[in-house]
């Protein structure tokens, strides 16, 4: 990945494109490119350099305070943050800078230091949900390099399967989730998240993986009878058709609401009807979690 559009850097650091435009005009430290056709791209510098000016800004300092410090001083600054939310937000934007310059041995120290002090499952929800939501809409856009995803996946991938193996809790809740991603969605670490939390809460899980032929699932659904079927879409491949994914979950599986979270679910602008429904928002889907 070597350049990023100004939409990407509004994703990853929170600010609107717009002030992102005022800041370049007003102040020095982001000097975009140009394509030929006039279009803006930022490299992985500038974005690494946004994330550290949004942080301090959101925390108090002024823009025309920051412009003025060096890349020393600013690091200085961000490490005296002592807000825990602040904390939290510079470790994803660290994981996050550790991932453009392709530093996964950093990038796995830096999880396993919060796993050490706060444990997985406040790593899990304060950092590496937070980091895959910011990070998702670059999977879905096709601007993040396949060898730097796969690295990345398969660290936290690690990481959210220790955690669930080492859930030791004494609460069971009488109710069952298969949880699956369709042919063509290979992003499984949402779907590992869910099978966390669900565990974590008590729920019994059925863990298909993904890209399941939609006959297998049928299959598993009527040997086990699950009270609910889970899947996350952040992105699918050029064949997978949304409509005729709906269509099929409409007529397979009529007695057995479908839960469906992630980006995808922010695309799809036809009404949809039970038994599916989606989770478009963190808070949506926990309060699912935490309902059953």
């Amino acid at each position: 990945m070597h350049s990023f559009t100004i939409k990407d850097l509004e994703n990853l650091s929170g600010i609107k494109a717009h002030t992102i435009r005022i800041w370049e005009q007003r102040y020095s430290f982001l000097k975009p490119s140009r394509t030929d056709t006039n279009i803006r791209f930022y490299s992985n510098e500038e974005l690494k350099k946004l994330l550290n000016v949004a942080l301090l800004n959101k925390y108090g300092f002024k823009i025309s305070h920051i412009d003025r410090m060096n890349e020393g001083e600013i690091k200085e600054r961000i490490l005296s943050l002592n807000q825990l939310e602040a904390q939290q937000e510079r470790i994803v934007n660290t994981l996050i800078q550790n991932m453009v310059d392709l530093d996964m041995e950093s990038f796995e120290s830096t999880l396993n230091n919060f796993i050490s002090i706060r444990g997985i499952e406040k790593t899990i929800l304060q950092i590496i949900f937070p980091y895959l939501e910011k990070i998702g809409i670059l999977w879905m856009t096709n601007h993040i390099n396949p060898a730097q995803e796969h690295l990345v996946s398969n660290i936290i991938r690690q990481k959210l399967i220790s955690g669930t193996e080492d859930i030791n809790n004494r609460v069971r809740i009488n109710k069952s989730v298969l949880l699956f991603l369709p042919e063509g969605e290979y992003h499984e670490l949402g779907l590992l998240f869910m099978n966390y939390l669900l565990k974590n809460r008590g729920v019994n899980t059925i863990y298909l993986g993904c890209s399941i032929p939609a006959n297998d699932v049928e299959y598993v659904v009527k040997l086990k009878k699950p009270d609910y079927l889970y899947t996350h879409l952040t992105t699918v491949g050029p064949k997978f058709n949304f409509d005729k994914f709906i269509t099929n979950v409409n007529k397979k599986f009529i007695d057995t609401p479908m839960i469906v979270s992630g980006q995808l679910t922010h695309t799809y602008e036809k009404k949809i009807h039970p038994p599916v429904h989606f989770k478009k928002s963190y808070s949506e889907v926990m309060e699912f979690v935490y309902g059953l």
